[in-house]
């Protein structure tokens, strides 16, 4: 098992808990780079440290977002690591513990649903806004908001329909603007 592939898994997971954005290995200001982090509706965070070592594991409690969990992101935290090298009393508090058997992650202890904190928040806030601006660098000289109204584009080269198979931004399903 590599750290990589966890993270890969870890993202399947996300995705499979319903999670509309999944980013992995993004870091923010506070200085903490989950491994996966994943929004569902209302705003509610899911984090996933994954592991590969005890040594990592034991390593993370000295990390200051661990040592004062009010900094940290995700109201749902969760360690991932190979099955059987963590058990789920080790956890810290109202964290939860995935394990990988074969191809997919299962849960062996639920994460708390409400951990996060005020300026946990903020940290996410910030973790998502430097994240856009990292898209936006790429897209340039495009702005990011043009980008995003691409399917306007797609009805204006189509005669003013849009192609088979695309949905207008209003018949969108999106939980994160409800």
């Amino acid at each position: 098992m590599t750290h990589a592939r966890l993270v890969e898994m870890a993202e399947a997971w996300l995705r499979r808990y319903r999670c509309g954005i999944v980013l992995s290995e993004q870091g923010c200001s506070s200085g903490e780079m989950p491994d996966a982090i994943g929004w569902k509706g209302k705003n509610h965070s899911i984090v996933i440290e994954c592991k590969i070592s005890r040594a990592d594991f034991l390593a993370d409690a000295w990390k200051p977002w661990r040592r004062d969990p009010e900094i940290a992101l995700g109201c749902e935290r969760y360690f991932a690591a190979p099955k059987g090298m963590l058990k789920a009393e080790e956890m810290p508090e109202g964290w939860g513990l995935l394990e990988a058997a074969g191809r997919e992650l299962q849960v062996a202890r639920k994460s708390k649903r409400k951990l996060r904190h005020a300026e946990g928040l903020m940290n996410e806030m910030n973790l998502l806004l430097a994240s856009l601006r990292r898209v936006e660098v790429r897209i340039e000289p495009q702005r990011i908001g043009d980008f995003l109204k691409w399917k306007n584009r797609m009805a204006s080269y189509n005669g003013g329909a849009l192609p088979e198979g695309i949905v207008a931004p209003e018949e969108e399903e999106n939980s994160h603007l409800v």
